[in-house]
């Protein structure tokens, strides 16, 4: 009897951990499809929920002479950037490739195709880093890739 006791204890906080990483996993992934669902509904305010407030985001883009370069965006400049497009027009589409998820902090990976109204616009990686403040997930940083061949699937 103490056997059986003993091993549905353990089966308990072996299902109790296995749900609390589903639930950070599915936490983050809502907070990161929130972000896009306001991106593509022109929805400043989702967007801005989502972020930390001393989140930023960077994005590799090469110079006129081909030199690789590093610009960073203030949330608020994405905001405003969302903002100036018409409803429905900036689709960004990901896959989760890869959620690592420490305490607090977690990292995710996520191949993206953009599209703009309606077109294919672009494609790359996103790095996303992620704080759980305040019982919540938050995007802190983004960096990104973009291209528009060689797409990765």
């Amino acid at each position: 009897m103490k056997t059986k006791a003993i091993l549905a204890t353990f089966l308990l906080v072996a299902t109790a951990n296995i749900c609390m990483a589903q639930t950070a996993t599915d936490s983050i992934k809502q907070v990161i499809n929130e972000m896009f669902a306001g991106m593509k509904e022109g929805d400043t305010l989702k967007v801005k929920s989502c972020f930390t407030e001393t989140a930023f985001l960077q994005t590799f883009s090469p110079s006129k002479e081909g030199v690789a370069g590093i610009t960073t965006v203030k949330v608020s400049d994405f905001c405003k950037s969302i903002a100036s497009m018409p409803k429905g027009a900036a689709d960004e589409r990901v896959v989760y490739k890869d959620i690592k998820v420490d305490g607090a902090m977690a990292s995710v990976w996520t191949p993206f195709k953009l599209y703009f109204n309606g077109a294919f616009y672009s494609c790359g990686v996103n790095a996303i880093q992620m704080a759980r403040l305040n019982g919540q997930w938050k995007i802190q940083y983004i960096i990104d890739t973009r291209r528009k061949d060689n797409c990765v699937e």
